[in-house]
C-alpha cells in the first residue's frame, strides 16, 4: 500500500503587484494562426482569476504522484482557499494524523474517505479515531510543461 505526504511546501499569497496579461476573445486554433491583436478583449489580472479570497488563500507545492489522474503532478503548485467549505467531491488539503495530504474528499451521512486520483494509492477511511481536519479547498493547479 502506497502513501505519501503530498505537500512539499506552503506559501502565502503576496499581492503587492498585479500580474496582467491580454485576454483574447477568440479561441486558440491548433491549425492556421489568426491575427491575435484584433481580438484582445481586455486585460486579465491573474490574481483576479486565481485568488478569490486573498487573506484565506495559500499556495502549496505537491510532492508525490497520488493525484496524477486528476491532473495534479509532483512539483505542481496548488491554489488553496481556506475559506471554502469542503463538500464531498472537492479536492482538499487535509491533515491526517499530523501529515498534510491532497486528496478528494468523499463523504455521506455514514462515512468519510480521502481518495487519491491514482489507483496505486488506496482510499484513507476517516474514523472517529483518526486525527483529521480539512486545511483548505484546492481551487486551481499551476504546472509547467
Amino acid at each position: 500500500m502506497k502513501t505519501d505526504s503530498s505537500i512539499n511546501a506552503i506559501f502565502e499569497v503576496e499581492q503587492k503587484t498585479k500580474v496582467v496579461c491580454p485576454l483574447f476573445t477568440c479561441g486558440v486554433s491548433a491549425g492556421f494562426p489568426s491575427p491575435a491583436e484584433d481580438h484582445i478583449d481586455r486585460k486579465l489580472d491573474l490574481n483576479e482569476l486565481l485568488i478569490q479570497h486573498p487573506v484565506a488563500t495559500f499556495f502549496v507545492r505537491v510532492a508525490g504522484e497520488s493525484m496524477k489522474d486528476a491532473g495534479i503532478n509532483h512539483g505542481d503548485i496548488l491554489v488553496v482557499d481556506r475559506s471554502l467549505e469542503a463538500v464531498s467531491g472537492k479536492i482538499v488539503i487535509a491533515i491526517v494524523n499530523g501529515e498534510l495530504t491532497v486528496k478528494k474528499i468523499i463523504q455521506d451521512s455514514a462515512s468519510c474517505q480521502l481518495v487519491a486520483a491514482n489507483p496505486d494509492y488506496p482510499p484513507v477511511e476517516i474514523t472517529e479515531d483518526t486525527d483529521f481536519s480539512v486545511w483548505g479547498v484546492v481551487t486551481s493547479v499551476i504546472h509547467q510543461f
